[in-house]
């Protein structure tokens, strides 16, 4: 029953996506009904066609021995109107086909847009407790998994119903008696199909959702490949991919065995229903109730009666599939976006800008039951240097993540220039910091793309002018086609401090009037980063700047150093007051030395 309720769910999830493409749908209606007309007529015109052939045998329309004009001008004539009926079968089909497309790549181009369109506005907790490759597999591999389902499910389901129903009353008009022998035996093909069906959507849920966990292993392990191969790990992720790989195996050919016998099932109870047609038609034909062409007539229809019951038992099963399949991906549609932004946002001129930033009373969670960050206040005027140190875990990052507004803080309120961040549009606080963090992300394409990517209307003389400021301007050139080099995600052959210099220069290039740096020298070499350090000096002259660092000889020259630990800050001034409390900043400083 509660399969049944979740299938419902989400078939009426999937409704809404079909009412834009309403009037391709009629088309298809339209199409299927009249396709089944002339797929219905051919059988009434090969009856005739028969009963033309046993006059011609049993002498009444030969004369002396030699066939009369009453048989060939009938025939040719049947033959031409067959002819005809089977060229505008063809080309309706054909056009319900385009209809059924149209209909079903919009339906999947649409749910692949809101997906995609809501992931962009998931807060990053959904995203950071999400694997990335099951939320891949779920765009992908389960949306083409629907789509085929509702393919199938357009194309063969009105076409099925239309011609069950023609067919029905087809035989009906003609002979009530065999009609009724179709309808008492035709329940049984439902019962068969229908007890098959229900126990295939837990089978086909679970394969997707096997086939996420085996995406979402081969994303990880394709991109941290070096780190596996560094610690010998192949043989256990190997392993791991054996033990998904088996289970996929495995719950992909019992969905599979139990969906497959669906057709061969309602296929007996076809046979029944032809064998019992072609009896009864039989007695009646030799009682003198029915022409041979007649009872020909009738065993067409019984067959193409008795065909759909085995396509639909078919499309039931596909769209078992499909609507396992598209739960999934209604998940990550209908996830709790983030909080959006104000109606009445508020905005600072860029020329009125200040950088100061203020954090009160300041608490944050990840997990509710495990506080990080509690009662924290701060006051920033504009053009300080604040770093922020720690011993990892202490909360630096976290409040990094609190002052871009990635995450909303429990309590408390930070603002910037006197204006909360959550009233102002999430697009106008991230695009007044300048940020470089320890992880470096660059996309596909070319090294001016990835350098330009917060200033786009920049010159090549500016982009050239922040190069040579953070010192990437002479590997650049030194690249195939210098800065026309297209370069793979995250960078390729790149090394990772080349990688950090272009994340450098993207910022120096837009210069933000704040600026956070995390770590943003971790992979660069000591005389490259004495260099860059005089340049990032030069660029935070006058901008509010958060320095997160673990080296703390980088740091000494900040306005405030906040020592954090366990979420608060402990210590709090200039790198020399610090060392003269001789506390846990002077622990942590002489210990580097040690």
């Amino acid at each position: 029953m509660k399969d049944k309720r979740t299938q419902l769910q989400a078939l009426k999830k999937v409704l809404p996506y079909i009412k834009p493409y309403r009037l391709h749908l009629a088309y298809t209606i339209l199409l299927a009904l009249f396709s089944v007309i002339f797929a219905l007529y051919i059988p009434i015109l090969t009856g005739d066609a028969v009963d033309l052939i046993t006059g011609l045998f049993d002498g009444s329309l030969a004369v002396n021995g030699a066939v009369s004009e009453l048989f060939w001008l009938p025939l040719t004539e049947l033959l031409l109107k067959m002819a005809a009926v089977i060229v505008l079968s063809a080309i309706t089909q054909w056009l319900m086909s385009l209809c059924n497309n149209r209909i079903v790549f919009s339906i999947t181009q649409d749910i692949r847009r809101k997906a995609f369109k809501n992931i962009q506005q998931l807060p990053l907790s959904y995203l950071d407790t999400h694997s990335a490759g099951d939320m891949v597999s779920r765009m992908i591999a389960d949306v083409d998994q629907f789509a085929d389902g509702l393919l199938i499910g357009f194309t063969q389901l009105f076409t099925g119903v239309i011609t069950i129903l023609g067919t029905l009353i087809f035989m009906l008009a003609e002979n009530y008696m065999i009609a009724l022998v179709v309808v008492f035996v035709t329940p049984l093909s439902l019962f068969v199909a229908s007890f098959i069906a229900k126990r295939t959507y837990n089978m086909f849920k679970e394969q997707s959702q096997t086939r996420g966990e085996q995406t979402a292993l081969i994303n990880e392990m394709i991109t941290n490949q070096k780190v596996v191969q560094s610690f010998n790990h192949e043989e256990a992720i190997i392993q791991q991919f054996n033990e998904i790989n088996s289970r996929l195996q495995k719950c992909s050919l019992r969905a599979t065995f139990f969906s497959s016998l669906v057709n061969p099932s309602t296929r007996v109870v076809n046979n029944i229903v032809y064998a019992g047609v072609a009896l009864t038609g039989g007695l009646s034909v030799i009682r003198g109730g029915l022409t041979v062409g007649q009872l020909t007539c009738f065993l067409s229809y019984a067959n193409q009666y008795t065909k759909p019951f085995n396509e639909i038992s078919g499309v039931i099963t596909e769209l078992q599939n499909a609507l396992a399949c598209a739960e999934r991906v209604f998940e990550i549609i209908e996830a709790e976006p983030q909080t959006p932004d104000a109606n009445d946002a508020k905005t600072v001129p860029a020329e009125n800008a200040r950088g100061s930033v203020e954090l009160k009373t300041v608490d944050f969670s990840y997990l509710p039951d495990k506080p990080l960050i509690s009662n924290f206040s701060l006051k920033v005027k504009p053009g300080q240097k604040i770093a922020i140190v720690g011993p990892t875990g202490c909360g630096k990052t976290t409040l990094i993540n609190l002052l871009m507004r990635f995450y909303d803080v429990d309590a408390g309120e930070i603002s910037v220039d006197g204006i909360p961040i959550t009233s102002m549009t999430r697009k106008e606080l991230r695009s007044s910091y300048g940020m470089v963090l320890q992880d470096t992300w660059l996309k596909k394409g070319t090294i001016r793309d990835n350098i330009i990517v917060g200033k786009p209307d920049a010159t090549d003389e500016e982009m050239i002018a922040a190069a040579k400021a953070s010192h990437a301007h002479s590997f650049i050139r030194r690249l195939p086609n210098g800065y026309d080099t297209v370069i793979p995600e995250d960078g390729g052959s790149l090394s990772g401090g080349q990688k950090q210099l272009l994340c450098i220069t993207r910022v120096m290039l837009s210069l933000p009037h704040m600026l956070i740096l995390d770590e943003a020298t971790s992979s660069i070499d000591i005389r490259t980063e004495l260099q860059i350090r005089k340049a990032f000096d030069a660029m935070m002259e006058g901008r509010t700047s958060f320095i997160v660092a673990h080296r703390l000889s980088t740091i000494k020259n900040a306005d405030v150093i906040l020592v954090m630990k366990d979420g608060n800050v402990i210590e709090q001034g200039s790198h020399d007051e610090l060392l003269q409390r001789k506390g846990f900043y002077s622990e942590l400083y002489y210990s580097q030395w040690a």
